[in-house]
């Protein structure tokens, strides 16, 4: 197992976020963007993560980032406050080394420091890896919105995660 050290990214880092979130694009399997974003539009998400909505930068023990992690707010109501959605973006060269587990691990077990109770993943249905990371790890199927997602011309669903923290 890799031994993992996790930061909140700082300005500088936006370009390596927004050059790792680009990278999955293309697979049609982890975002709904079509076209690859820029590091202006990530400007302002950015900024929201503050105070109880981290922004880690993954790195290596040799301090190489090997992705990124995020807790993002849920539908920005104050009665949400204590559920996030979480997002895994993992380097490419870094991908299918069992370094999302160790990551959505290190959420669970931080996510309570930031006051949150309930952990959710927004996946496409399609994007069996991911389905499987987090049901392995004690997320539950929540619900399903059904071909709400245009790739390519073809619908997908979108599946929604959840695990609570607390009774």
């Amino acid at each position: 197992m890799n031994e993992l050290k996790y930061r909140d990214a700082a300005r500088n880092d936006l370009s390596k976020i927004v050059e790792i979130y680009n990278s999955t694009i293309a697979s049609r399997m982890v975002t709904a963007d079509t076209e690859p974003v820029s590091v202006e539009s990530r400007e302002e998400w950015f900024d929201e993560h503050t105070g109880n909505r981290p922004l880690w930068m993954v790195e290596n023990k040799e301090g190489d980032i090997l992705g990124w992690v995020s807790f993002q707010s849920f539908y920005g109501r104050p009665a949400y406050d204590a559920t996030v959605e979480i997002s895994i973006y993992i380097d490419s060269k870094h991908r299918g080394k069992g370094l999302g587990r160790q990551i959505l691990q290190y959420c669970i077990n931080t996510a309570p420091r930031f006051q949150i109770k309930t952990l959710l993943g927004f996946i496409f249905s399609h994007n069996g890896p991911s389905l499987k990371l987090f049901r392995n790890l004690g997320f539950d199927d929540w619900g399903t919105l059904p071909d709400i997602a245009v790739l390519d011309g073809k619908e997908y669903g979108l599946a929604i995660l959840g695990k609570r923290l607390v009774p």
